[in-house]
């Protein structure tokens, strides 16, 4: 029987909040008219401390309440916790407008704009992650360093040192499965205790539904275990946290429409694609890598990527494609596991209708190893990143300037946040020895 009902929202860092409200309560009240949340939901930091610059919520407005409207196409049980039920909310004004910094409505936008041209974008996200044998809350004492990594050594797909942890990982497997994804598959990573849990591809928003619920899950699965997990960018100097993102289109009635009779088995509309990709890669850099530590990963021989190029089946380049025929696809992979996949998504479709409505040219495919080639670096910092997004009149035509002047004082809090911190690096650098 459930007895608990989880009203959750996606805040800009891609989390899960919002309220766990008693069933009945639910039934006879949230179900029609939503609930309220204070509006700093989508105006904090990673903290939750309130922050200034946000024309949407601040001490002047009087920190007022927005709507978690539920989405009932989402509702599903969640098996890792007793008696409980979660429905994914779109947010409103009380006057039932949207608001636009919300990481679902920038999706919808662009999903709209998406079916106007008929075209459905299926996603898959693939997600890695690093468990660690020490609780959450011993790894927060520690903070978070000299944790034990689930394995010793790279276990990259071996099916020995997955077995390690494989109480774990399928734990995790089933009970995704009992919320409604579609587990297709588990394997080994490259670094220590690093694994990755694969799910099936769906419709967008779908997708980035089950991504956020993954996450949370996992995490609290992981908890139950006497574990941790991470899914941060850049743990340490070793391999990243990737999250590659897979995307397609289709016509509205179903039928695929990136392949066709042109090179490499492309239609026009592929081509289009990716060209609109490359074109607007750098300046959306700071939607698909959010976060200071995103820009870790982005080194040579690392299989992130560092080079603004395509290939066919290349892991060396940012965007590769794979796949033929129906399942013909490109995979984005500049993102990296601490990645809001709304605005990932929305980054990614936005970037290809330009070079649809434009026409654009596609390059030729690049061959070889792109972390050796000529071509424009991906951005190497966030400050270099947001300040290309910012001044981005393709990002303002895109998403408009309310959403992109929100997320570019999100940028602004967090680097003013990391430039006023004094690290570990710098004190081991400078104690005795300057």
């Amino acid at each position: 029987m459930v007895d608990t009902v989880l009203v959750g929202i996606v805040d800009m860092q891609g989390r899960l909040q919002g309220k766990r409200c008693g069933a009945r309560y639910f039934l006879e009240e949230v179900l029609k008219d939503g609930t309220e949340g204070c509006n700093y939901l989508l105006a904090v930091d990673v903290d939750m401390n309130t922050v200034d610059g946000y024309a949407m919520s601040s001490w002047e407005r009087g920190y007022g309440d927005l709507v978690m409207a539920p989405d009932l196409d989402t509702l599903r049980l969640l098996p890792w916790l007793e008696g409980t039920a979660l429905v994914m909310c779109d947010v409103e004004w009380l006057d039932g407008t949207p608001v636009i910094a919300s990481p679902r409505q920038v999706l919808r936008r662009q999903l709209d704009r998406l079916a106007e041209r008929d075209l459905v974008a299926y996603v898959g996200t693939e997600l890695e992650f690093i468990v660690f044998g020490d609780t959450f809350e011993a790894a927060w004492d520690k903070r978070y360093r000299d944790l034990t990594p689930a394995n010793q050594y790279n276990v990259d797909y071996s099916l020995l040192g997955t077995s390690r942890i494989e109480p774990l990982l399928r734990d995790i497997r089933n009970g995704m499965t009992g919320a409604g994804l579609y587990v297709e598959s588990a394997k080994g990573e490259c670094n220590f205790g690093q694994h990755e849990i694969a799910f099936r591809y769906a419709e967008a928003l779908a997708t980035c539904d089950n991504h956020s619920i993954y996450k949370t899950g996992a995490k609290e699965i992981a908890s139950k275990h006497g574990k941790s997990l991470t899914f941060m960018a850049k743990y340490d100097e070793r391999e990243g946290n990737s999250c590659h993102i897979h995307l397609s289109f289709r016509s509205t009635d179903g039928a695929p429409v990136l392949a066709g009779d042109r090179d490499h088995g492309f239609s026009r509309l592929m081509e289009h694609f990716i060209a609109g990709q490359l074109a607007c890669l750098t300046e959306f850099s700071y939607l698909l890598a959010p976060n200071i530590n995103s820009y870790k990963r982005f080194a040579k021989g690392s299989f992130a990527p560092t080079a603004v190029a395509w290939g066919l089946d290349n892991r060396t380049c940012a965007l590769r494609v794979v796949g033929h025929g129906d399942s013909l696809r490109v995979e984005n992979r500049v993102p990296g596991g601490d990645v809001n996949p709304y605005l990932a998504v929305a980054a990614i479709i936005a970037a290809g209708l330009h070079g649809i409505e434009n026409e654009l040219e596609l390059e030729p495919l690049l061959e070889g190893n792109a972390y050796e080639s000529d071509k424009e670096h991906v951005p190497a910092t966030l400050r270099e990143a947001a300040a290309l997004f910012t001044g981005s009149k393709l990002a303002r035509t895109a998403f408009g300037d309310e959403m992109v002047d929100h997320y570019a004082n999100a940028a602004r809090v967090e680097l003013d946040a990391y430039d006023a911190a004094v690290t570990d690096w710098e004190r081991v650098r400078g104690f005795e020895r300057l």
